[in-house]
């Protein structure tokens, strides 16, 4: 221990210590990104339940080719899927499923139909920091597929989640809908191996992930014509005015679709039209914007299949198959633990 490490911190940094401790996660991640030199927010501040609604309207606009695509593969081979998963189950015992990010769990529902089809039951494990998202998959899902044990857990996926009720039989995990793009790749491995560390011998992991292309096709997904994405990403403001009295001006701040191809990934940003001051009252901080500064609000990584199983392999899973839609735009991958 150096002398330096013992000198009693001045009054002030006393004084703010137990301040920052008490602040919500929203307005820590606030903070903490807009204090930054290149101002970012991160993605599930998009998720209250206005941005949980906006999600589900981009998931059906013409544009948004990924839903769509996954949903054509679950389609196919959903049935296969639970084929494999179910292979760890001993004794008659039920497969049960974990999702990381839920959402409305809208293409979820056709591989818990498969394993209601297979086994007559399941127990289905959603978790998501939207609450009004998670109830309205459990109510979907009750209402559509009777033989589905719907037990939400809101909250923060990439916080722990070893608190759920652990079942016998084995466990199907699910991460899907190409969310692992939204992490950086370090990240990325760092929640897979998370996940990892929660299954056991016989348990099965469902990926699902966009694949690199074009940018004619991968940027209208992310700027639609219709303007529900550029809604979407400026909830993230709304938010900070509704829940910790922001000032923000949506019309002052533009929505921006990039393509980076050295780092694949699509990028989001909201960017100021003017030179601007923004106070947040709950935060007591006051950010200055200059005509054209923006707020990097989110990532989509595109990968390749061979990176993706490189990733998961690292990980500490084992790919075993693979499927693709008709136009080879995304991809499903399942693995053993």
């Amino acid at each position: 221990m150096t002398t330096a490490s013992i000198v009693p911190a001045p009054l002030t940094e006393k004084l703010r210590r137990p301040m920052q401790a008490a602040l919500s996660p929203l307005a820590a991640e606030v903070r903490r990104g807009l204090s930054a030199k290149r101002k970012k927010l991160s993605p599930w501040i998009f998720y209250d339940a206005e941005g949980s609604r906006l999600f589900e309207q981009i998931t059906a606009l013409p544009e948004y080719y990924l839903t769509r695509d996954e949903r054509e593969i679950f389609a196919r081979h959903a049935d296969e899927i639970l084929a494999l998963a179910r292979d760890g189950a001993v004794n008659g015992s039920l497969l049960h499923v974990l999702e990381l990010g839920a959402g409305s769990a809208s293409k979820t529902g056709l591989l818990l139909a498969a394993a209601v089809r297979a086994q007559g039951s399941v127990l289905y494990q959603p978790i998501d920091v939207s609450a009004s998202a998670l109830a309205q998959a459990q109510r979907n899902l009750e209402a559509s597929l009777p033989g589905v044990d719907v037990q939400p857990y809101v909250g923060d996926y990439t916080g722990g989640y070893d608190r759920l009720t652990r079942p016998n039989g084995p466990r199907l995990g699910l991460f899907i809908g190409s969310s692992v793009g939204n992490f950086e790749p370090r990240d990325a491995l760092n929640l897979l191996r998370d996940l990892r560390a929660q299954l056991r011998p016989g348990d099965s992991f469902l990926i699902g992930a966009d694949l690199r292309k074009g940018p004619a096709i991968l940027l209208p997904a992310y700027n639609d014509a219709q303007g529900v994405t550029a809604a979407f990403n400026k909830n993230a403001l709304a938010r900070i005015n509704r829940e910790l009295d922001g000032n923000f001006e949506l019309d002052s701040f533009a929505h921006e679709a990039r393509w980076n191809s050295r780092l694949s990934r699509v990028e989001m940003h909201l960017v100021s039209l003017r030179s601007q001051a923004v106070t947040i009252g709950a935060l007591g901080l006051t950010i200055e914007f200059a005509a054209g500064e923006g707020i990097h609000t989110e990532n989509s990584y595109k990968t390749t299949v061979r990176r993706l199983d490189g990733l998961l392999q690292q990980a500490g899973f084992s790919p075993q198959a693979h499927w693709q839609d008709g136009k080879c735009h995304f991809c499903v991958t399942y693995s053993r633990a």
